[in-house]
């Protein structure tokens, strides 16, 4: 039997938890036999919620759950994760300006941040789901200063998920037929989906669609998706967002395909002239559980204004957190 691995998420009595906590226990992330022990994070108003969610772990009757802890205290929580979904954050209101969330946000990782530097193993690998997700992340792992700014990131995946299906619809393909796309930025409005080095069954995308579909109809749909979701069903995306949670820590734990990448937002290094130490979405490869950034991609002139917009963004929303960023 193989040892357990320590999974910690947070806001766990969520509905993206409550879709994702039974992902993890029916083996989707890790495989069907690699056993799991789980750490529930919530507010102390919220545990009655997560023991009823627990009961429903335990009905599964998982042959891979090994155990479940409640908390209510992030030390406890984090203690000896080997993998974190940072899931738990607090939602958009009616009428709340993106500024306001990450002020109300701010707080919450920066307590994580510090319980992580604390309790979790030196290895562990965090994603940050709650939005706005880049910054967040960036206040947790400036709040870690024992844990490498590489054992962070945050969840660019649902968008990168959305750009793929938008292209497979579009080109009457399966996703199975789509190939390197990318998402540059911020989980925002700002992002940008980038098609420009896509292949459909092994040809460019753009030859597939066109420039006019691309930058008029394909861009804004998936910018907007999350919120046509919320317009539609009344909720915002829970299934989706925890299926890209899955796919996203699965990539970074057992490698992206030899002839694909992914979009992950992590901890920039300057590549293609973005700001050091944002927290943007780049295409990357992953091989033995550790990610690179695909260099040496043409980018046009259209593209790296997109860029260049979405990286202001992040750049602004750094300054209004940097009080917390140590």
């Amino acid at each position: 039997m193989k040892t357990p691995v320590q999974i910690t998420v947070t806001g766990a009595a969520g509905q993206i938890s409550y879709v994702l906590l039974s992902r993890l226990v029916a083996g989707d992330l890790l495989g069907d036999d690699q056993p799991i022990a789980l750490r529930l994070l919530e507010i102390p108003e919220a545990l009655g919620v997560v023991r009823g969610v627990n009961m429903e772990l335990i009905d599964y009757a998982s042959p891979l759950l090994e155990d479940v802890i409640i908390s209510s205290d992030p030390e406890v929580a984090f203690k000896d994760a080997d993998l974190a979904f940072l899931v738990g954050a607090r939602p958009r209101g009616p009428g709340m300006e993106r500024q306001d969330l990450l002020q109300m946000n701010a707080d919450i990782f920066s307590v994580q941040g510090k319980a992580i530097d604390a309790a979790a193993k030196r290895s562990v690998k965090v994603l940050v789901v709650g939005n706005p997700a880049n910054t967040n992340a960036l206040i947790a792992l400036r709040n870690a200063p024992g844990i490498s700014p590489r054992n962070f990131t945050a969840m660019t995946r649902l968008d990168h998920n959305r750009a793929v299906s938008q292209l497979a619809q579009k080109c009457g393909r399966t996703t199975r037929d789509i190939r390197q796309v990318a998402v540059w930025g911020n989980h925002s409005t700002t992002q940008h989906p980038d098609l420009c080095h896509a292949l459909v069954d092994g040809k460019p995308a753009l030859d597939w669609v066109g420039r006019d579909w691309y930058e008029n109809d394909f861009i804004p749909t998936v910018q907007k998706r999350g919120a046509e979701v919320i317009q539609a069903r009344g909720k915002s995306s829970a299934a989706s967002a925890a299926n890209a949670a899955i796919g996203h820590m699965r990539d970074w734990v057992l490698g992206t395909p030899p002839d694909d990448w992914t979009s992950m937002a992590v901890h920039s290094d300057g590549s293609y002239g973005i700001e050091p130490g944002v927290m943007c979405s780049f295409p990357v490869r992953v091989r033995d559980g550790d990610y690179a950034i695909v260099q040496g991609l043409e980018i046009d002139a259209f593209t790296q204004e997109r860029i260049k917009a979405t990286e202001t963004e992040l750049m602004i929303e750094r300054d209004m957190v940097r009080h917390l960023l140590g």
